[in-house]
C-alpha cells in the first residue's frame, strides 16, 4: 500500500509539473537569434557584400559554436524531459521508443530536403548537417535517456575522439576499408564516412555536424537534463521570468525553432534581395 501511495503521489506531482520550462524555450530562442545573425553574415560573405569577413575563425567561429552547442544541448535536455514525463504518465513498461523514432525520422527527413535543395541550388553540399545529426541522435540517444553520469562520460569520450579525427584525412575521393577475418579490402566513397567525422582533404560542406563529436554534445544535454530537471523539477529554483515581454518573445522563437530553421534562409535572402543588398 505504501508503494502504491508513493507511486500515485509521484504521478500527481508529474501532472502538476510544468509541461515546459521557460528557460529551456528562452535559451533555444537565443540560439535562434544568434543563428539568424550568423547566417545573414554568411549570405553577405557569399554574395561578396562583406567579402573580407572571417566566419570560420576567431570571434565568429565561437559565435557559431555557441549557437550549435546551445541547440544540441537543449535537444538532449528536451529529450529527457519528454522521456521522464511520458514514463511517469504511461508507466514503466510503456513503449516510448516509437515516439522518439518517429520524431527522429521526421527531423532527418527535413535534413534530406535541405541536402536536396542546397545541392540543386549550386551553393554547395550538405552530407550530414545539423538536422541530420538531430534526427539520427534522437533515435540513437533513446537507450541512454535513463542514465545520468554515463552520458557525461560519453561526452568526454566523443570529444576526445572527435579532436583526434580533426587530424585524420585522406587524399582523393575514395578510401580503402578493411573488413572480415580475411582482411577483405574494398573502396568506399569518402563522403559516405562524413557522418562519422571522417572526411577527405578540402571537405567544404556548408553545413556539417558529424556524430563524432557532436552526438556527445547531445548526450551532455541528456546528462544535464537528468541532473538539473530530476523528476520534472528544477534542481535549483529560478525566478519565474517567463511572462516578461522579452522572455515571452524568446520563448515563442524557441517553441517554433524547427519551423524557423526551415524557413529562415529563404526569408533572409528575400529581404536582402528586396533591399537591393544582394542580386540573386
Amino acid at each position: 500500500m505504501a508503494t502504491t501511495t508513493v507511486t500515485l503521489e509521484r504521478k500527481r506531482e508529474t501532472l502538476l509539473a510544468p509541461t515546459r520550462f521557460w528557460e529551456v524555450d528562452a535559451m533555444r530562442g537565443v540560439a535562434i537569434i544568434t543563428m539568424i545573425v550568423y547566417h545573414t553574415l554568411w549570405d553577405l560573405w557569399y554574395w561578396r557584400v562583406l567579402p573580407d569577413i572571417v566566419l570560420w575563425d576567431g570571434f565568429w567561429k565561437y559565435w557559431q559554436r555557441f549557437t550549435a552547442g546551445t541547440f544540441l544541448i537543449l535537444v538532449g535536455v528536451s529529450m529527457t524531459l519528454v522521456y521522464r514525463r511520458e514514463r511517469s504518465r504511461r508507466g514503466p513498461d510503456a513503449p516510448l521508443f516509437p515516439k522518439f523514432l518517429g520524431r527522429g525520422l521526421k527531423i532527418f527527413g527535413f535534413g534530406m530536403i535541405i541536402t536536396l535543395v542546397v545541392g540543386l541550388s549550386g551553393v554547395g553540399y550538405v552530407d550530414f548537417g545539423i538536422l541530420h545529426l538531430i534526427g539520427v541522435s534522437t533515435i540513437l540517444a533513446y537507450p541512454f535517456l535513463r542514465f545520468t553520469w554515463l552520458n557525461f562520460g560519453l561526452w568526454v569520450a566523443f570529444s576526445a575522439v572527435g579532436r583526434w579525427l580533426l587530424t585524420v584525412h585522406f587524399d582523393g575521393r575514395w578510401v580503402p576499408v578493411i573488413i572480415g577475418s580475411y582482411a577483405t579490402i574494398f573502396f568506399i566513397n569518402g563522403r559516405w564516412l562524413a557522418p562519422l567525422g571522417i572526411t577527405p582533404n578540402h571537405y567544404a560542406a556548408v553545413d556539417y555536424f558529424p556524430l563524432i563529436p557532436w552526438f556527445g554534445v547531445i548526450l551532455l544535454g541528456v546528462w544535464f537534463g537528468n541532473w538539473f530537471y530530476a523528476d520534472n523539477r528544477r534542481l535549483l529554483p529560478l525566478p519565474e521570468w517567463g511572462d516578461f515581454a522579452p522572455i515571452r518573445g524568446l520563448r515563442f522563437l524557441g517553441r517554433h525553432s524547427l519551423f524557423i530553421y526551415l524557413i529562415h534562409q529563404p526569408v533572409i535572402l528575400a529581404i536582402l534581395f528586396l533591399l537591393g543588398i544582394v542580386r540573386l
